[in-house]
């Protein structure tokens, strides 16, 4: 199929001319090898054998995100689903239309890579086994970059799948799992979540869907007010069995599927699509149930617990989506200021924009650094280490809570690098702005994951020592750490977890975001000081030690508003950190005890 993009290449390369002496940005280049970061974390956090096998597969990836899915996500922005209610013969077929940008892009995520089969079957990509998160979560970091409302779809069915693998029988494994299970789009069944009514978002306790049993199924009734993917094959619903207990613990997960064993459609329908500010690429919609055939998952007693499991899925998943748009971001605000000239030399030279740069690198590579844990402690966690998985139950809501919340501001801070055509739709900059603030909501505000941070990872799990032990024994295992940074990085990784314990024990709800981003600020100084000391001492790129100076100093470190900074580290460190040449260690050493 070919499609004709709305947007045109740019001239890419060093020195490429800009077209009409404006800027150019990323469109063209390859994403991968752009991004010296993820490369070097890569090395860090991916066993030898796994990186060496996906490096290709990644290269091949950051190439069609950079050219042809970047086109692809340009066009199917522009071009919305449409709902088509019924059919020519007044039939509730209720189906949905698709620009064939977006069948193009499923195709190279679900078909090429297999990006929401590829943690639960062996074979993708070549691979003997299921691929471990670390590999997996940098194929969305790249896809992202380009497009970002079908990554919702892609994880819908990469959790579902998840949760179906682990909680269904075996009609439910026959019936949806093995047609999951699958990179042939022509069979595949692509899954949703249909979680949120009128009543009840974050309040799940308030879900009004009924079920009743049927004996063999289970009928629900009942209206879904925020359904992404409406018209997946099969979806995941909560629901309350009739006579069973009010609030979360009364609550039941089942799977429903469009289409009925017996070839009939599924008794739901399409209410409408919403109109929203972002994502506008992907559908999402709202459901009316009547009577709907469905089939429970697991205990039907157990499904707010079940559910859960889910979620702390999707939130790594939203975490790295984050990221990836910040790096997009970044990345655009960096070629546009290196290329664009005002008042006789480039934007990137000038000494304000460099700083406001580096207000856009920071949480960039925060986000990168908690990816690259979070991923490796979730796979260390499936195969048993049970501190792993202690540490991920808080790392993960400290990485959706402050990558989120730091999403849009880079998204901003990266339209005004490039000046008016940051804000005019032929270039990217709009749509990460809408598109990064869904972030915020799905899978919980930041209300929501302040206080799963601060009651239950924190006061429950007593998750905050494990990270602690963790990041001390990561600073105390290298000689090529200055002293000085593993001090005071160890003093703030200290500080934050006596806070978490104290607002904890305090029942402080008022002060979990406070302890979700300073444990957040906290855990990234302290890995990215780890990895630049690693990479250091490896003869390679130690930059990431100057951007653990920068966290204590920026966003650890109290300041008067009304006193005149010392920037003589930070002009520095600003030069080293926008080249594209590696820092050795010495260097970074010498800016950071000068």
């Amino acid at each position: 199929m070919n499609i004709q993009s709305d947007m045109k290449a740019a001239p890419t390369g060093s020195g490429a001319a800009n077209p009409g002496n404006v800027a150019g940005d990323m469109h063209g280049r390859n994403f991968f090898e752009f991004d010296h970061s993820l490369r070097d974390l890569l090395t860090l956090y991916c066993p030898d054998d796994l990186r060496e096998h996906m490096w290709p597969h990644w290269q091949r990836l950051g190439e069609i995100a950079g050219n042809r899915l970047n086109d692809l996500a340009m066009t199917a922005d522009k071009h919305p689903p449409v709902l088509h209610p019924r059919d020519r013969f007044g039939r509730d077929e209720g189906w949905i239309e698709h620009h064939p940008a977006y069948a193009e892009m499923e195709e190279i995520a679900l078909g090429q890579f297999g990006l929401h089969a590829m943690s639960h079957m062996p074979g993708v990509l070549d691979w003997p086994a299921p691929v471990p998160p670390i590999a997996k979560y940098a194929f969305t970091y790249l896809y992202v970059q380009a497009e970002f409302g079908l990554m919702c779809p892609i994880s819908l069915s990469d959790t579902g799948l998840a949760m179906m693998k682990r909680f269904g029988d075996d009609f439910i494994q026959q019936n949806y799992v093995n047609r999951m299970l699958t990179t042939d789009l022509s069979g595949l069944f692509r899954a949703a979540q249909f979680m949120t009514e009128k009543p009840g978002g974050s309040d799940v306790g308030r879900v009004e869907t009924v079920a009743r049993d049927c004996g063999d199924h289970w009928e629900l009734s009942g209206e879904k007010w925020f359904c992404s993917n409406p018209h997946a094959d099969v979806a995941l619903l909560l629901a309350r069995p009739e006579g069973a207990a009010r609030g979360t613990k009364g609550l039941g997960m089942f799977v429903m599927p469009k289409i009925l064993p017996d070839g009939s459609r599924n008794r739901y329908r399409i209410a409408r699509l919403k109109d929203k500010l972002g994502t506008k690429s992907m559908a999402s919609g709202e459901i009316l149930l009547d009577g709907a055939t469905a089939f429970v998952l697991g205990d039907v007693n157990n499904g707010i617990k079940q559910m859960m499991e889910q979620v702390n899925l999707s939130r790594l998943s939203h975490g790295v989506r984050a990221a990836a748009m910040m790096r997009r971001c970044y990345n655009e605000a960096l070629v546009a200021s290196r290329e664009r000239q005002a008042f006789g030399q480039a934007v990137a030279d000038m000494p304000l924009a460099q700083r406001q740069l580096m207000k856009l690198l920071v949480p960039t590579e925060q986000a990168l650094s908690m990816y690259a844990y979070v991923a490796r402690n979730l796979g260390d966690a499936q195969a048993g280490d049970a501190e792993a998985r202690t540490r991920v139950r808080l790392a993960t809501g400290l990485f959706k809570f402050r990558a989120c919340r730091d999403n849009p501001p880079v998204a901003t801070g990266s339209m005004e690098m490039r000046g008016g055509n940051g804000y005019i739709e032929d270039f990217i900059g709009p749509r990460l702005i809408r598109d990064a603030q869904i972030g915020l909501l799905w899978e919980g505000t930041s209300n929501i994951n302040g206080l799963d941070v601060l009651n239950r990872a924190v006061a429950k799990v007593g998750a905050h020592e494990a990270l602690k032990a963790d990041l001390d024994e990561r600073l105390q295992s290298t000689n090529a750490l200055p002293a000085s940074l593993r001090d005071c990085v160890g003093a703030a990784v200290g500080r934050a977890v006596a806070l978490a314990d104290e607002v904890a024990r305090r029942g402080d709800e008022t002060q979990a975001r406070k302890v979700s981003t300073a444990l957040y600020h906290a855990t990234t100084a302290a890995l990215m000081a780890w990895e630049g000391a690693t990479l250091g001492a490896r003869g390679g790129d130690a930059r990431r030690l100057l951007l653990a100076r920068m966290v204590l100093d920026h966003r650890l470190t109290p300041r008067d508003p009304l006193d005149i900074e010392d920037t003589s580290f930070d002009r520095r460190a600003a030069a080293a950190l926008l080249s594209d040449n590696p820092v050795p260690l010495g260097d970074a050493v010498d800016m950071l005890t000068a």
